[in-house]
């Protein structure tokens, strides 16, 4: 079994950062990502994406090439199509490349596998046709595949806004674009929109993405307050309320495109026994850190999204600022050396997400979207509806455990990652009590299928 100094999980804004400042500081830094090519979400396929011109996907997809470049360095050594399957206290890594499975300890570890969207269950989620947002995007950018006829994309959030204007832009027909945003969040947010001047960029950026979809006349229903997606084999239409309006308006589509938002991605630092705490303003668990955005587990830090939302810009930052941190504790740099240097990425930092409060107050998720009706789906992989586990709550389950003990539900091949936020909420709402109380699925690796074989090679590998 090999030692690396620092192994960094994610290739996109946080840990390509990471890896440029690490070896900045004679670090020399392994970094996996079971993607092909790195980038994240939000820089995906930027090396081969076939939309070349540049307007459609916008200038801050592109502002990643620089980071992606850096990948580059021969002090880093980079591992694309590799999977995570094990990360233990002890800081030994289990990679899975090639269908070979093998062990890697490290010294340091830096986490930065983002973000991924919140569980959106409504009726019809699961019917062929329904996707999320971000896969849709994902089409886009990697293979510019595009729906034939027209898409209704429905939530609410940003990336909403920036799917729709890149789907125009690249000539795709928008049916409608369903806006589920409450009313009344926009007064709630307005106390924090002189904070978020401080970031007048990514503010102007969201205002000219909606005057475009207005010049395009593209249909923008504000206010959705119900939504199905129906049909027998496949997605046929979309039905949805608005308002106090008891009418039920319909639109014939093949494709409906859900998003509310991303929530943190935290089944590795879960698996791990990371503190955890709930974040009631982006309604989302996020791993404990000190301002090295260090966990409690001692050499394990979590930057970028997987640590609460900040976007691509801000996770950078992040990856920077864990990148010191690992210099410092590989014994690399003194503190005090980088005091100017670190003071100026915190308050860098802090101006890019000052916007952040006053977003997440816009585009909370309303409460009746989170805690569906009993005959709406859950858990897609074991078919568990929200009203099977009301009735574990009734009958004294108090958390997802206990629930997924007699039900299955969180033990499908996703371990949870589609369900287990709606779950938790669930749970508090029926038991009437927090969130926070409630807690979340205990997690193990493998965090991904592995084979017994592919197990046996790793089992060599650290014996040898």
């Amino acid at each position: 079994m090999t030692t690396h100094d620092l192994v960094i999980l994610g290739s996109g804004p946080a840990g390509m950062a990471a890896a440029a400042t690490a070896v900045a500081y004679g670090i020399t830094a392994l970094v996996v990502d079971e993607q092909p090519a790195p980038g994240g979400q939000i820089y995906r396929s930027i090396e081969s994406t076939p939309l070349k011109e540049r307007r459609i996907l916008g200038d801050d997809y592109w502002h990643g090439k620089a980071l992606v470049d850096g990948l580059d360095d021969p002090r880093i050594d980079y591992r694309p199509g590799t999977t995570l399957w094990q990360l233990t206290r002890r800081l030994e890594v289990g990679l899975l490349q090639g269908g070979h499975a093998s062990m890697v300890q490290a010294r340091h570890v830096i986490l930065a596998h983002g973000a991924m969207e919140r569980p959106f269950p409504i009726p019809g989620w699961t019917l062929p046709g329904v996707m999320t947002a971000g896969s849709g995007q994902i089409l886009l950018k990697s293979a510019g595949l595009a729906p034939s006829a027209p898409v209704v994309l429905a939530g609410c959030g940003p990336l909403l806004l920036l799917l729709a204007v890149q789907y125009l832009r690249a000539g795709i027909p928008i049916a409608a674009l369903l806006d589920t945003t409450p009313a009344g969040q926009y007064w709630d947010a307005l106390p924090l929109l002189p904070g978020a001047l401080r970031n007048s960029r990514t503010l102007l950026k969201g205002l000219g993405l909606l005057a475009e979809l207005r010049r395009a006349g593209v249909r923008h229903v504000r206010h959705v307050t119900a939504l199905e997606a129906e049909g027998e084999d496949r997605l046929e239409r979309v039905r949805w309320q608005c308002g106090n309006d008891p009418e039920w308006h319909c639109l014939t589509t093949p494709l409906l495109l859900l998003h509310q938002g991303v929530v943190p991605n935290t089944q590795v630092t879960r698996a791990l026994d990371c503190a955890h705490d709930w974040d009631e303003r982006q309604l989302a668990w996020q791993p404990r850190r000190d301002p090295w955005l260090a966990t409690d587990v001692e050499g394990v830090a979590v930057a970028g999204d997987a640590g609460g939302i900040v976007g691509a810009k801000a996770s950078a930052m992040q990856g920077q600022l864990a990148g010191l941190g690992a210099a410092i504790a590989l014994g690399r740099v003194s503190e005090d050396k980088i005091h100017g240097e670190v003071k100026r990425l915190r308050r860098d930092l802090a101006r890019e997400t000052a916007i952040r409060p006053f977003l997440d107050v816009l585009y909370r998720p309303a409460v009746h979207w989170r805690l569906p009706e009993d005959e709406t789906l859950v858990c897609r992989c074991e078919e568990v509806t929200a009203g099977e586990v009301r009735r574990m709550a009734e009958q004294g389950c108090r958390g997802p455990n206990q629930t997924k003990s007699f039900t299955r539900c969180g033990m499908g091949p996703c371990q949870g990652r589609m369900c287990g936020l709606t779950v938790s909420e669930l749970l508090a709402d029926a038991n009437g009590q927090s969130v926070a109380e409630t807690g979340y699925y205990r997690l193990r690796p493998p965090f991904k299928p592995i084979t017994l074989g592919q197990l046996a090679t790793a089992a060599e590998d650290t014996s040898g």
